[in-house]
């Protein structure tokens, strides 16, 4: 009998396939549309509920902003007026994300009261419970006059190929990258800049429009300085240890004016190593000087009556000069 039912059963399998085993159905791709989608709800709740508090819902509780120096979005925000301000409209032309889907980011142009002014950049983590929240929100004021419109699609940074590698491996080679960058823009800007960046990547801080395209990259290149000195502040890495962001301060001297600002990059794992995918440079006013440090209290003088007695081993011979307590000559 184990036979026939055994030739019953495969019967039965080829003739409803569904009865066979199925395979788990492979899981969809990566892509950046979470993120888009995560932006657009972000700039249509400014229009809605005003941009101070479409600012608060969407951020991330340790997102940062320049202000201009790096500080808490929560702490700096929170203390803007609750007046309706300008119309603030952005929209994404350009996004990218991590392999592992944590990780990634938007650009594209802003426009107050209906007049495009600049560019936008955000950085967005995805969170536990998979909604997104912005880590750090900033841009310049490149040109967006030929910026493509909110009706076109977003156009989305090539996915990375590479195998996962342990996030803390991944930031340490990604900074010793970064570093390499840093140290050769202390001497030649262009230089630093064209050795780390892609054709894909794109620049922006000037006035002009962004800057995509390897054609492209020297004209952006040329309006900044060309020795310019970097100090890392932080940033992170995606789990899967493809995507990184980084910001830092940046130092340079034009026209015998010292200048400065922070910059703001993103950064790719890919065959040939990490690549610049995104740099931006956010000009920035002089540091205040620091206060003065407070003058240390004065000791108050040495009274003698209050001094004790110094014994002599002689009775008969002088005290020794130095025995006696002297007064603090800096007091």
């Amino acid at each position: 009998m184990i036979r026939p039912l055994l030739a019953v059963s495969l019967s039965l399998a080829m003739a409803f396939p569904a009865l066979a085993a199925k395979k788990p159905a492979p899981p969809p791709p990566v892509t950046p549309a979470p993120i888009v989608a995560a932006e657009k709800a972000f700039a249509a709740d400014g229009l809605a509920m005003g941009v101070k508090q479409s600012f608060l819902k969407h951020m991330a509780d340790d997102a940062i902003v320049f202000q201009p120096e790096p500080i808490n979005a929560r702490e700096a925000i929170s203390k803007q007026s609750d007046a309706p301000g300008p119309k603030l409209e952005w929209w994404p032309t350009w996004a990218g994300i991590a392999s592992s889907g944590d990780l990634g980011f938007t650009t594209g142009p802003y426009a107050v009261d209906g007049v495009r002014r600049g560019h936008y950049f955000t950085i967005w983590e995805r969170q536990a419970d998979g909604g997104w929240k912005w880590a750090y929100d900033g841009g310049t004021g490149s040109s967006a006059l030929q910026a493509p419109g909110p009706d076109r699609p977003t156009a989305y940074l090539t996915l990375s190929d590479q195998a996962p590698m342990d996030p803390k491996a991944a930031w340490d080679a990604m900074r010793a990258r970064e570093d390499d960058l840093n140290q050769a823009a202390a001497s030649d800007v262009t230089a630093a800049y064209l050795a780390a960046l892609v054709c894909e990547g794109r620049i922006q801080g000037s006035l002009n429009a962004p800057s995509q395209g390897c054609a492209s990259f020297r004209g952006e290149l040329a309006t900044r300085a060309q020795q310019i000195t970097f100090a890392p502040g932080g940033g992170a890495v995606s789990n899967a240890g493809d995507l990184g962001w980084t910001w830092g301060e940046a130092d340079w001297t034009e026209n015998a004016r010292a200048l400065r600002g922070h910059y703001v990059r993103v950064w790719q794992r890919r065959a040939d190593g990490w690549k610049l995918v995104f740099d931006q440079i956010i000009p920035a006013p002089p540091k205040k000087p620091a206060p003065p440090a407070p003058e240390p209290a004065a000791e108050p003088d040495a009274d003698p009556a209050a001094a004790p007695a110094v014994e002599s081993p002689d009775a008969t011979s002088e005290p020794e000069a130095e025995s006696a307590p002297q007064p603090d000559p800096e007091g």
